[in-house]
């Protein structure tokens, strides 16, 4: 199945195909997509006439640039030190556990969740934190976290 890029080229024409402009056409371009897949990069490559090889770089580089497809609804624990100590591990693992997340699959096979750990959240005295979309949920549990996940599922069941 090919990914219709067309949105991609209008971003990249948007910003006059220049190279100076490389991260906010990529920033773009994942926002539109959800991450950068390898034909997008290279149709920046190509766009912007440089290599591969440095778009690639410039992807890698930045930890917020995605090479893979992430879920509808991005999940990200906290494991900076308060909530490393308050116990964010097994919040982390039950909801990996849930989403049946094996190595490094991140992305729960029917698409919905994405399920990442960031080094800190600066949520320290609510700790252990975790976000849902952006949303901040304090003082998280597993059960929590869980019935978080069950009601997110229900709502998009209903709609």
């Amino acid at each position: 199945m090919k990914t219709d890029l067309s949105r991609a080229e209008e971003i990249i024409e948007r910003y006059d195909c220049a190279e100076h402009n490389l991260i906010a056409i990529m920033q773009e371009i994942q926002a539109e997509y959800k991450y950068l897949s390898q034909a997008a990069l290279l149709l920046i490559a190509e766009k912007l006439d440089i290599s591969a090889a440095r778009v690639y770089s410039v992807a890698t580089f930045y930890e917020n640039f995605s090479l893979e497809a992430k879920g509808k609804h991005i999940i990200k624990i906290c494991d900076g030190t308060a909530c490393h100590v308050r116990k964010s591990q097994p919040i982390y693992d039950a909801i990996r556990d849930y989403l049946e997340l094996s190595g490094k699959k991140k992305t729960s096979d029917d698409g919905m969740f994405t399920l990442e750990t960031v080094a800190c959240l600066g949520a320290c005295g609510l700790a252990p934190v975790m976000t849902l979309d952006g949303e901040v949920h304090a003082k998280m549990n597993p059960e929590d976290a869980l019935a978080l996940l069950e009601k997110v599922r229900g709502e998009e069941a209903a709609q």
